[in-house]
């Protein structure tokens, strides 16, 4: 469902994953939308309500901060965003007219999501999906859209709960094999092909030890990795939630962070280590001379999912599962600052930590997981598979000379 922020007078466009791609565009203005058979256009600020189409289900409402917008396309900048618990993923930009323009699709248990310009991975239930854009630099498609994801391979990998994604300097994909407690790569013949695991997981078991989550990579190779606790026994993290969490360096099997509440997502930016402390409700970074985690901002939700564009820092917050954290000091936290959990996204200064813009999702959508920029993209649309399109758009290659042409 098509939503906006009130006080800010934010407009949004929406496109949901039905059988055409037109249907379901949905746009907002200041004032209350409500639902009609056709779309039509935002409205200025101030006039007649604009009319919708009829959202697809389940209900999710959005609203964004007062010039989200300008500060995408002034950036060049998109967001990709995963919620496994709804399927969803989120391609953010902003249009022609200034709207922030949220372009929908569904896969099975969206998890990890890392991507460019060029290529987007997306790890969901059992196959790890790799999509390219087609579009070249001077092209749009649908008259609006100036990259257009399409998905070209999906590799059956089986239910790992596949969490965080990398890519290569090559373009090859990495992740977080979270069952098996290792870092994994993708094999032709196999599930997963094993290249790392902790010192203290004994043996490659699906038994979710550790719940080793998060990958930081450094120029082009993962380096560092998040875990719940050290446990290697069955599902022995959830026993060590508060205060078991420690940040590896995979190179040198060294724990350069203890002491941490579920921390997930870490990112190398700006010659600091970033990781979020989930069970605390806080960005912050990794002191590497006393192993500690230095909190920059507290942020009112579960946290995960990082992306660090220049000097700023997109941050994925979740509501509970069980109306409360239980056992995390992220309850009292909430209380100390008076505040409601969120689901959506907030936009974090890494120099003062204050909220430049926000995304915030209501409804039906209660969990982010992931989330990524996009630099040098304005305005995706990513082909779902229920469409038109993924029969009807074909690109191709060719190594054959125009006709009429010999050498």
């Amino acid at each position: 469902m098509a939503s906006k922020d009130k006080a800010s007078d934010t407009n949004l466009q929406e496109v949901g994953d039905k059988g055409e791609m037109a249907v379901g565009l949905q746009s907002v203005s200041a004032e209350a939308a409500s639902p009609a058979s056709v779309p039509e256009v935002a409205t200025p600020a101030g006039s007649a309500p604009a009319q919708v189409a009829q959202p697809p289900q389940p209900n999710v409402e959005k609203s964004c901060s007062r010039g989200l917008a300008a500060w995408l396309a002034s950036s060049n900048l998109s967001l990709a965003i995963s919620s496994y618990q709804t399927g969803r993923v989120y391609l953010v930009g902003s249009d022609k007219l200034g709207r922030v323009s949220f372009f929908e699709r569904l896969f099975e248990r969206a998890m990890g999501i890392v991507g460019n310009a060029q290529r987007i991975y997306l790890g969901g239930l059992y196959q790890l999906w790799r999509f390219e854009n087609v579009l070249r630099s001077n092209e749009v498609i649908h008259g609006q859209f100036d990259k257009c994801y399409v998905p070209r391979n999906a590799q059956t990998i089986g239910d790992l709960d596949i969490h965080e994604l990398g890519i290569r300097k090559n373009g090859k994909v990495v992740f977080i094999n979270t069952k098996y407690s290792c870092l994994a790569e993708l094999s032709q013949t196999h599930s997963f092909k094993a290249i790392w695991k902790p010192d203290f997981i004994t043996k490659l078991a699906p038994e979710d030890r550790c719940h080793l989550n998060g990958l930081a990579m450094v120029d082009g190779a993962p380096k560092y990795v998040t875990a719940v606790c050290k446990s290697d026994a069955v599902d022995g993290w959830r026993d060590r939630r508060h205060n078991g969490g420690v940040v590896i360096d995979i190179d040198t099997n060294e724990i350069v962070c203890e002491g941490l509440s579920m921390p997930h997502s870490p990112r190398w930016a700006n010659g600091k280590l970033w990781v979020l402390n989930a069970g605390a409700g806080h960005l912050g970074w990794v002191d590497f001379a006393t192993k500690s985690f230095v909190p920059h901002a507290f942020l009112p939700g579960f946290v995960r999912g990082l992306s660090i564009f220049g000097n700023t820092a997109a941050v994925g917050l979740s509501k509970p599962r069980n109306q409360r954290f239980e056992g995390l000091q992220l309850d009292a936290e909430l209380t100390k600052h008076d505040v409601e959990p969120w689901c959506g996204v907030q936009i974090i200064s890494l120099t003062n930590g204050d909220v430049l813009h926000w995304i915030r999702f209501e409804g039906d959508i209660s969990e982010i997981f992931d989330l990524c920029f996009l630099p040098n993209v304005r305005n995706p649309m990513m082909v779902g598979l229920r469409t038109p399109e993924i029969r009807e758009l074909i690109t191709f290659e060719t190594e054959l000379q125009p006709e009429g042409v010999t050498s």
